[in-house]
């Protein structure tokens, strides 16, 4: 299991600006080993954030995204107290969920 996601989620007048540090190790699949051997493709495929059930995010990716990626987004709504949950599922089906509360 990979390490935890940092969350930060920030409510600003009308929206909701969330910065996320996904923690991965996003091989590309074209990189060689010590051994000249290649790295077997690992990356994150779909990521997406919720708000009170409501997908406020979703973006597809591939190994063109470097490891340990970081994003950043804003929607319109939430509020102090407010729970931002964030997920990814990588191509080898491995999956993650973690949720940070709106300061």
């Amino acid at each position: 299991m990979s390490d935890p996601m940092r969350i930060r989620a920030q409510a600003l007048a009308d929206k909701t600006m969330v910065r996320v540090l996904v923690s991965h190790e996003m091989e590309s699949g074209q990189r060689k080993d010590a051994a000249g051997k290649i790295v077997p493709a690992w990356f994150i495929q779909m990521i997406s954030a919720s708000w009170n059930g409501k997908t406020v995010m979703s973006a597809q990716w591939g190994t063109a995204v470097s490891k340990n990626p970081f994003v950043q987004f804003s929607f319109k709504g939430g509020k102090a107290g407010d729970k931002i949950a964030v997920s990814w599922t990588d191509n080898r089906g491995e999956q993650r969920t973690d949720e940070a509360v709106i300061t």
